[in-house]
């Protein structure tokens, strides 16, 4: 680890001598009171807003209206064993395993327990209080059982996976009522090249709260552990960038290279010329740097990328292909892709416009429909705000966060990430026309047309709010708008 992580203390939990008073239950607060009456309404199935951080009440409704999680569970279900393990994420699994080991040392004391989960919420390890253990075990909070959000709602551990940053979930904040009298904090580890979660790091505690000295020490924690995940990043690009420079002066056409996350790395003259983007581009030379790595705008893309390095894994002969809209207005070109492979973990792809090479992409065009959520959710300070479609004009991304622009200002969609938003509100009638940018098709007033003869959206005449298009989205917005 290249960072030294401060030692985690937390005041006993259980008084000794003289000093022992009966202990206060988590249940017992105003605070609890007031959530628990929350939970009880929201359980039968009203609708609220006040009452509950807006954290919280977002992962209810994802427990309730998307997952159906039964808030009866008392035990967490067993994880499924036909899950591949990652190979490449053993030695985050060995840095988080270590923390967990020496944290549940330090808090042994204090009848807390310290859980480390893969990025599906499996749990792969637990350290700590015996006694605070076998209380956990009676829920299944033990290795090789699932607390994503999925299986067992809203808990320290599947929530973190939803969300960035460090989350509590303190007594009835919990979706299951079995563990309303379990305070526990976790915060989920992210690859910095495809913003998935990779792994969480947990404490809880059995009917007392947790110290706010927590968080801070799981943020400092974790951020040991992502340092290895971004040395890891570099080095990838740093091994893909390599093999494309050794195979660009063989193609004639155009040639680029994308990471695992499907982001351009790096990209012949030609290439650059067909995306659309300018000759100073730094992807020419090659850029290591994940920030500044380039997300193309080609529809079908990530789909592809996803099937691609599924096939490729550990074969580093496989080659496939796909046919793309690349180029607004004309038809489908294809595109073959060749992994770059070291020690059996595929690390990007050198990708060929015009070749045909391979195994085929079959598009699955029959997709699970679960139910539509009652409403969508946005937060705006503290608060968790219930919007009706009909009130979002359109939706702005600022890198994993997406606002909504609505009838009442600017709110945070509860929801991160672009895709995950966009395929929320696509039954609405809210579709994307930009690489940053969705609209509601409902709401479009006026369409302005720019210099260079770019399409500019209004959605709000009054404020002349001006939503652009890009050239790839032009033709199917003009075709949904019948203009």
């Amino acid at each position: 680890m290249t960072r030294r992580v401060p030692p985690l203390v937390m005041a006993p939990s259980r008084p000794s001598g003289r000093d022992r008073t009966p202990q206060r239950s988590l249940m017992t607060t105003s605070s609890a009171k007031e959530v628990a009456r929350a939970w009880e309404d929201f359980a039968a199935g009203e609708n609220i807003e006040t009452g509950v951080r807006p954290e919280i009440l977002a992962s209810w409704y994802r427990c309730r209206d998307r997952y159906a999680v039964d808030h009866t569970l008392d035990i967490a279900p067993g994880a499924r064993t036909d899950e591949a393990w990652r190979v490449s994420n053993d030695v985050i699994f060995t840095q988080l395993g270590g923390l967990g080991a020496l944290a549940g040392q330090e808090v042994e004391r204090d009848g807390a327990v310290v859980t480390v989960t893969d990025g599906d919420g499996r749990v792969l390890g637990a350290w700590g209080d015996p006694s605070a253990q076998r209380r956990a075990a009676l829920h299944n909070l033990a290795p090789w059982s699932s607390w994503s959000e999925e299986c067992t709602g809203t808990n320290g551990m599947g929530t973190s996976l939803e969300m960035s940053g460090p989350v509590t979930v303190t007594g009835p904040e919990h979706w299951c009522q079995a563990f309303h009298q379990w305070a526990c904090a976790g915060i989920s580890i992210r690859d910095v090249v495809t913003g998935a979660p990779v792994a969480s790091i947990n404490i809880s505690r059995w009917n007392a709260s947790l110290p706010k000295l927590v968080t801070p020490w799981l943020t400092k924690a974790v951020a040991c552990v992502e340092q290895e995940i971004y040395h890891r990043a570099i080095y990838e690009a740093d091994t893909v960038i390599a093999e494309f420079s050794t195979m660009r002066e063989q193609v004639r056409g155009a040639f680029m290279a994308m990471d695992r996350g499907g982001n351009v790395i790096a990209a012949n003259d030609a290439a650059v010329v067909m995306l659309g983007l300018t000759g100073e581009t730094p992807i020419i030379a090659g850029v290591t740097e994940p920030a500044e790595r380039w997300i193309p705008d080609i529809a079908g893309l990530p789909e592809v990328m996803l099937w691609a390095r599924e096939r490729a894994q550990g074969n580093a002969e496989w080659s496939g292909y796909a046919r793309l809209p690349v180029c607004p207005g004309e038809e489908a070109v294809p595109l073959t892709m060749r992994p770059v492979v070291d020690a059996n973990r595929v690390m990007g792809m050198l990708c060929e416009f015009g070749m045909q090479e391979g195994e085929a992409y079959e598009p699955d065009d029959v997709k699970a429909v679960g139910p539509l959520p009652r409403c969508i959710i946005g937060l705006r300070d503290d608060r968790l705000v219930l919007l009706a479609p009909s009130e979002i004009r359109y939706a702005e991304a600022d890198r994993n966060i997406v606002w909504l622009v609505t009838e009442r200002g600017r709110i945070q969609a509860a929801t991160r990430g672009m895709d995950n938003v966009e395929r929320s509100l696509a039954p609405y009638g809210i579709r994307r026309v930009h690489r940053r940018y969705l609209v509601n098709l409902r709401r479009v007033a006026e369409i302005e047309r720019g210099i260079r003869g770019e399409l500019f959206l209004i959605t709000d005449s009054r404020a002349h709010e001006l939503v652009p298009v890009s050239r790839r989205h032009a033709p199917d917005l003009r075709r949904m708008l019948g203009v």
